[in-house]
């Protein structure tokens, strides 16, 4: 399906049918609708949806035979082009599903692979890309070759079968090795980076939330940073960071993060690990939630999973309850010190969320008035380059500063304190 995107561009949407299995363990409605906006955001058009009620799905076609056959006749009748499984196939199950349907199969994480690697744009979004996909077609690279495989020995063992597998094999694996270092080099650089934030005490605050909620909406609206911003899931995949300053004076670096999504594929959590501990590094995560979404709970608590998971708990954290301009009635939803409604698309509700983000975060440091002595002017220019100077005055016995002082400076200045 590495094509799907760009020939979607060019040519007619691929038609396709959406298939799932109904087993209770998880709402299959829902996560259906939401393969729906996946496929679509690929490039593909929904023809149909097909729901098989069944205790498990089925180990060599996910879905019944009696039902795989109905679906063959589907096929002809749409013109459908492609199956998309709501679900991660096996390489048999894939295999014979083609075989039977002679249509192209691919599963959700097929899909989500696809999507990220349309959207990655930077180099080490591409990386992160290529891992996930790399690691997931070794897995299934067995499967698809098992008929081309020669495991034993003696006559009728030989030929390019087990060569050509295990060839590929090596190659994979060689590829993800060779990503997986420099995925560390990158990991490394991140640190350093985060290393000398800390060290220069630069706030950071991550906002995090579910794919489509509004995230790059808010940043651009807050920053004027130029993210894309599309009605489409994954929009932008790459870290966007800005920053912005508080009521209080202090500045805080706005840290964008890839979207959520449930069941996003462990292979994409696991290449997206070090662009979202970006939040376990966090001085504050804000959680932007879509209010005016039917699911608005699920997928909160989705984003809430992943967060305990990356051992974000301890960091102060703002619920940001977006797009409730859609909402009649919005003013009656509550807020409190850690929950805010705003619509980032109006710019609505800003002035209350800036606050609730200073109110929330650790108190770094303090605003006053000093007046300087005119001999102590390297700690003037410290309180510059560390702190924020909003006014000076230059008196009889030296520079009356309003200044936002580090609270590690606070010992240096307190003599100088005036009202």
């Amino acid at each position: 399906m590495a094509e799907l995107i760009n020939t979607a561009r060019e040519e007619a949407p691929v038609k396709a049918i959406l298939v799932t299995v109904d087993t209770g363990e998880f709402d299959a409605e829902l996560s259906l609708s939401e393969l729906e906006e996946l496929a679509k955001t690929a490039g593909a058009e929904t023809v149909a949806t097909v729901t098989q009620k069944r205790p498990a799905p089925d180990t060599a076609t996910y879905i019944g035979s009696g039902r795989l056959s109905e679906l063959t006749s589907d096929i002809e009748v749409l013109g459908a082009e492609l199956l998309i499984f709501d679900c991660e196939l096996t390489a048999n199950q894939t295999r014979n599903i083609e075989e039977i349907t002679d249509t192209r199969v691919i599963d959700r994480t097929t899909l989500i692979l696809d999507i990220f690697a349309a959207r990655a744009v930077s180099g080490e979004g591409r990386i992160q890309v290529e891992l996930a996909q790399q690691k997931y077609r070794l897995a299934h690279l067995a499967g698809k070759g098992i008929a081309l495989s020669r495991l034993g020995g003696g006559i009728g063992t030989r030929g390019p079968g087990e060569s050509k597998l295990e060839t590929d094999r090596r190659h994979i694996r060689r590829r993800i090795e060779a990503l997986e270092e420099e995925l560390e080099d990158i990991k490394k650089r991140r640190g350093l980076i985060r290393s000398r934030r800390k060290k220069d005490n630069v706030i950071t605050a991550a906002v995090v939330g579910y794919t489509n909620v509004g995230k790059s909406t808010l940043l651009n609206a807050l920053t004027d940073a130029g993210v894309l911003a599309e009605d489409k899931l994954f929009a932008t995949l790459d870290i966007t960071s800005r920053a912005i300053e508080l009521p209080d004076g202090r500045s805080v670096l706005l840290a964008d993060t890839v979207g959520l999504i449930r069941r996003l594929p462990h292979h994409l959590v696991e290449a997206f690990r070090s662009t979202l501990e970006e939040a376990s590094n966090a001085d504050i995560i804000i959680n932007v939630i879509d209010i005016s979404s039917e699911d608005a709970y699920g997928q909160a608590k989705v984003t809430e999973e992943l967060l305990n998971d990356l051992g974000c708990e301890g960091i102060p954290r703002i619920t940001v309850l977006n797009k409730c301009d859609k909402l009649i009635g919005y003013e009656n939803i509550p807020e409190d010190s850690t929950t805010v409604k705003i619509s980032a698309k109006q710019k609505m509700g800003f002035d209350r969320l800036l606050m609730c983000i200073a109110e929330n975060l650790p108190a770094t440091s303090t605003r006053g008035r000093f007046i300087i002595p005119y001999d102590k002017g390297g700690l003037l220019s410290s309180i510059r380059s560390e702190g924020k100077i909003f006014s000076e005055e230059y008196e009889a016995d030296g520079v009356k500063i309003d200044a936002l002082v580090d609270n590690k400076m606070l010992y240096a200045v307190e003599e100088y304190a005036c009202e």
